[in-house]
């Protein structure tokens, strides 16, 4: 194993370690760059009563739809449509639409507010069905997502990810805040705010717990974080660097690079901090470890073999099995994480000094670029496995950006006057 190898990968780790961005508290404003090859034509009609609501349900539908890249909204008009309404579909079928939405919102006399739609086939003449979802005013906007990823399931025959849910982390002035928002970017929140970096957020399966790590004891911590009550546990603080935190499938562990022993090695620790295990062995660098869905196997970048690239090892440790180098195209491979459904891996190629985000078939081995930037890094895909989300830079700014797993529908996602970094996508919700 060369010094200049594990130089590099030593680079990478303390790139990990102090990374963090400056921006302002604030929503993230969400660009599309591109769409899909084919687009499905939906008209969404304006929700009766929903102008007496402080969300417009209908307004944020056609967002979504418009943002994912798979829809083109279809002119509605300015008229209200209820779900109980008899609505002409051959009219909005001559008008260009292949679906129609038409609902209402309601506020109930116990504070909270209803919603109710319908979705209609305008080519084959028939309701494709509804949901009646009642919430808080502060769900009304999840209500708004949840509308839009019924419409996705049945229209493009797989789940939506609009009602689920980012963080990130932005840093303003002296602080650093981790937050929450809405798969859009909006209705944020700041889950916690230090004067030390906070680094490499992870969500938990049910999508209740986000792990980290945190410099506020001045050296890196890693956390496990209650989203709902706001509490926390030390899960790793032993000597050296604790990082990279990453749960296994069904919530119980984390896998965590640590450097206890001298040269960064992956652990896996109880979700409660107890039972540290070793799991990877050797004189290399083992670090950013990743489940697979089936929790059968680690995913880690490992200098190894000279230069970085990505192995896998049983998720019981290199003493149940030899690790396997999974990454052949280029030199230089980081950053592992494996799709929902186990068939993609995306990870980040140095090409040429640049960054990108690349994704490979792990069955043939196929790696397939998917952007056009060249400082990427953090990849993290959607629930769905259908889009992965980044951090890039755009005119010299970091900012958040999605591109789909074929690459051709792209948003950025940014902070007014400042940068964001570390973004993690939940995972669907109960």
């Amino acid at each position: 194993m060369s010094l200049t190898s594990k130089t590099g990968l030593k680079t990478i780790l303390a790139t990990c370690l102090v990374a963090a961005a400056g921006a302002a508290h604030a929503q993230l404003n969400v660009l599309v760059t591109g769409v899909g090859a084919t687009q499905f034509p939906i008209a969404t009609a304006n929700f009766a009563n929903e102008t007496s609501a402080p969300q417009q349900i209908s307004t944020i539908v056609r967002q979504d739809l418009q943002r994912s890249g798979k829809f083109t909204n279809i002119d509605a008009g300015s008229a209200p449509v209820s779900e109980t309404d008899q609505v002409d579909l051959g009219a909005w079928k001559s008008k260009g639409a292949d679906a129609f939405v038409a609902g209402s919102v309601n506020h109930l006399p116990n504070g909270q507010y209803e919603v109710r739609f319908k979705l209609y086939d305008t080519v084959k003449g028939q309701s494709l069905g509804g949901l009646v979802l009642v919430s808080p005013e502060s769900g009304l906007r999840m209500s708004a997502h949840k509308v839009a990823d019924y419409i996705y399931q049945q229209l493009m025959g797989a789940r939506g990810v609009f009602a689920t849910r980012l963080s990130y982390v932005i840093k303003t002035g002296g602080r650093y805040q981790l937050q929450i928002s809405d798969s859009d970017g909006q209705d944020a929140h700041i889950a916690l705010s230090s004067p030390e970096p906070i680094i490499s957020p992870a969500w938990s399966p049910d999508g209740t717990k986000v792990a980290y790590v945190s410099f506020e004891k001045k050296k890196p911590i890693v956390y496990v974080h209650d989203l709902p009550t706001g509490r926390r546990v030390i899960v790793s603080d032993q000597k050296g660097n604790n990082s990279a935190p990453a749960w296994s499938p069904d919530g119980h562990t984390l896998a965590v690079a640590l450097s206890r022993t001298g040269n960064t090695q992956i652990f896996a620790v109880n979700a409660d901090g107890t039972g540290l295990r070793r799991l990877s062995q050797g004189p290399s660098i083992d670090t950013e470890p990743t489940y697979s869905p089936d929790g059968q196997w680690i995913y880690f970048t490992s200098d190894r073999g000279g230069q970085p690239q990505i192995y896998k090892m049983p998720a019981q440790g290199e003493s149940a099995g030899a690790a396997q180098r999974v990454t052949f195209t280029g030199n230089y491979n980081t950053s592992p994480r494996v799709s929902p459904d186990g068939k993609l891996l995306a990870y980040i190629s140095r090409v040429g000094g640049a960054f990108k985000l690349y994704v490979q078939d792990l069955q043939s081995g196929t790696a397939t670029g998917l952007t056009d930037t060249t400082h990427d890094e953090s990849p993290s895909f959607a629930a769905n496995g259908q889009y992965i989300l980044y951090a890039t830079q755009v005119n010299g700014r970091g900012v958040l950006a999605a591109v789909s797993t074929d690459g051709r529908t792209r948003q950025v996602l940014s902070v007014q006057g400042g940068s964001v970094r570390e973004p993690s996508w939940g995972p669907f919700m109960q």
